[in-house]
């Protein structure tokens, strides 16, 4: 498929992948609709911190994903569908699981439906790495068991699973696009490398975290995006579901060593039983294998990790953007 001058919609825009996705199909010349969470302070965002030029070419979408009538009316005149919107942060997902299988679950099944109504030519269903829990066995490619290790992870694993019945009952012609740990710029506070940036950034010398062994394996932001564009190209991804993984792994406590060295060298780790997880509940171990997405589309990983750290930590020190983060608060 030829990206160029397509009618593209982005759920879940406002947010941080999708954001940059947005960002980066306008740059390769598509005609992007962005799907944000309806607000009465007409918030776009990440969005707003685009330069004015760009958000002036945006088409914008206010709505709820949980709405079928709302997402319907979105999609309308649509060539491809990258759905990004979700609730993603796990700990919030422990006492809120209802709303994550409304948005998680019945929001997916909106754009599945709207998209066999309208005839849509590709639908990109975002998933995670979280849905194969902790490793059986690593690299863990696609044919690895599910595990619903928290309810965010369990309402993916559903998500995904509509998806896949979608394709085999009705040919809806859906991809399942499944990133591994994603960060960069724009990134929640409810995520781990903001969390240590941010404190760190403040003048923090005792960083606080949960548990230090678990591994993961990170993606930088840039590469996800051209991850998610690489796939949407390809005539070979049909009814397929990808990794995009860098198959690197690192555990929490040496990321949090790097990123010290990177900032403030004097600096010590301390462990907070606050955000150490429920034991069945964590994920120890995180390696994905990029042999399909490889083999299937042309998509390559540009940035190493020490690279990626490196722009990310470079975007939170300017005062504008890390004014938003309360470093001093555990975000779930």
């Amino acid at each position: 498929m030829e990206i160029k001058g397509k009618k593209v919609l982005v759920t879940g825009a406002d947010g941080f992948i999708g954001s940059h996705l947005t960002e980066t199909l306008m740059d390769l010349g598509c005609d992007v609709r962005a799907f944000v969470y309806y607000n009465s302070f007409n918030s776009w965002g990440w969005l707003d911190s685009l330069p004015r030029e760009k958000q002036q070419q945006l088409d914008i979408f206010a709505g709820d994903i949980r709405d079928p009538n709302g997402v319907e009316t979105a999609m309308q005149g649509v060539d491809v569908v990258f759905h990004l919107a979700a609730l993603i942060a796990i700990p919030f997902s422990y006492h809120s699981p209802d709303s994550y299988v409304d948005t998680n679950i019945k929001g997916t099944l909106n754009v599945l439906q709207a998209a066999r109504k309208l005839g849509t030519e590709k639908v990109l269903v975002t998933s995670t790495s979280e849905v194969y829990g902790t490793a059986q066995y690593v690299p863990i490619d696609e044919n690895h068991p599910y595990q619903g290790q928290s309810p965010y992870s369990a309402t993916k694993i559903g998500a995904d699973r509509l998806a896949e019945s979608f394709y085999r009952s009705f040919d809806l012609p859906v991809t399942i696009v499944r990133p591994f740990n994603t960060y960069g710029p724009r990134q929640s506070a409810r995520a781990v490398i903001p969390t240590i940036i941010t404190q760190l950034l403040n003048g923090a010398e005792e960083i606080k975290l949960g548990s230090l062994s678990p591994t993961r394996d990170f993606n930088f932001v840039k590469d996800s995006a051209m991850g998610f564009v690489e796939i949407a190209k390809s005539d070979n991804v049909i009814g397929e579901e990808i990794n995009l993984a860098t198959g690197v792994e690192v555990s929490i406590g040496k990321l949090a060593k790097t990123m010290i060295e990177l900032i403030n060298p004097n600096a010590q780790i301390i462990t907070d039983d606050e955000r150490i997880r429920p034991g069945k509940s964590e994920v120890e171990r995180l390696l994905g294998s990029a042999d399909k997405v490889k083999s299937l589309t042309e998509w390559e990983p540009k940035y190493d990790l020490r690279a990626g750290l490196a722009e990310t930590v470079e975007w939170f020190r300017d005062p504008k953007n890390i004014a938003g983060y309360k470093s001093w608060l555990y975000n779930i």
